[in-house]
């Protein structure tokens, strides 16, 4: 690698593809920092069901923005990206090759081609759109979006909750729509096209494979009693860290609403679909993320950097 060149590595791939095996191996090779770009294990009450790196592993290399949120916060994309920046440049300051890794689309699109920079939302307002959506249906609101913000509705799903509500409260907070903050914002902090980068291609029968070899791997480390904790904190079961996958499954088991065997299916179900989205996003929104298999993308890393 030359010197100056290539500091930062950015891996990303479906749950359950080797991302945290190859970010770690390439860590130790170079001297590197971890840096988590996954929207779900930033929270600290789910190591176990969010398959977080291990204590073992964190000790074998540094790790950052992993398990530093708490489960009541709502923790946003702007969020992640001013912290995974000041992560950037510690470890530029240090001479250290940064490698951020994970599966979540929207943190490298921020990182690599810019955001809206949107003002938090009051918790009120949250809190007022969650009880209109028990009240009315996710149905009702997004017909209230087609009206009120059309653009914004034909991008989401009918029936997707998280992101009608989140468009319904950013326009009733201040007073402007998605569409109109998308047309300003934080700039692109990185560029991708000299940033050496991997999108991790596993074949779908084998990654379902270890999607579900992993999930029953964490509920004999503990996930189950993990959950079991979260749940005693009696959170807004809106909350990001709520909805994790898995967790709203084992939480109907442990209130004796299900099967624990109905559980451990639902959440391998939950995960496998996620997968796929997964896939679906970066093929469709980061069409130029080099895709390689797992056993391939160190070679291709290293290709790369000394590129």
């Amino acid at each position: 690698m030359r010197d100056g060149v290539n500091k930062v590595v950015l891996i990303a791939g479906p749950t359950a593809s080797g991302k945290s095996a190859l970010a770690l191996d390439l860590a130790r090779r170079h001297g590197g920092v971890v840096i988590n770009a996954d929207s779900m294990q930033v929270y600290r009450d789910l190591r176990i069901i969010t398959a977080r790196p291990t204590v073992a592993e964190e000790q074998a290399a540094p790790h950052r923005l992993y398990g530093h949120v708490d489960a009541t916060e709502n923790y946003s994309v702007g969020r992640w990206c001013r912290d995974a920046m000041a992560e950037l440049d510690t470890a530029r300051l240090a001479g250290r090759m940064a490698i951020v890794i994970g599966g979540t689309g929207l943190y490298f699109s921020a990182l690599t081609r810019g955001l809206t920079d949107i003002p938090p939302v009051p918790g009120d307002v949250r809190a007022a759109m969650r009880e209109r959506l028990a009240r009315e249906g996710v149905a009702a609101l997004h017909a209230e979006l087609m009206v009120r913000d059309p653009a914004a509705a034909a991008r989401i799903m009918p029936r997707d909750q998280s992101r009608i509500t989140r468009a319904l409260e950013v326009l009733t907070a201040t007073g402007r729509t998605l569409t109109d903050w998308h047309t300003e914002g934080m700039p692109a902090r990185l560029d991708a096209a000299h940033t050496p980068r991997v999108f991790l291609r596993c074949e779908r029968e084998a990654l379902v494979q270890r999607i579900e070899a992993r999930f029953d791997a964490m509920l004999a480390a503990g996930a189950r009693d993990e959950v079991a904790a979260l749940a005693a904190r009696g959170l807004d079961p809106m909350l990001p860290a709520m909805k994790a996958h898995g967790v709203p499954w084992l939480i109907r088991h442990l209130r004796g609403e299900i099967s624990l065997d109905e559980a451990t299916e639902g959440g391998k179900r939950d995960t496998r679909r996620y997968a796929k989205r997964q896939n679906t996003w970066f093929r469709n929104q980061l069409p130029d993320w080099p895709h390689v298999a797992p056993e391939d993308a160190m070679a291709a890393l290293e290709r790369q950097l000394n590129g």
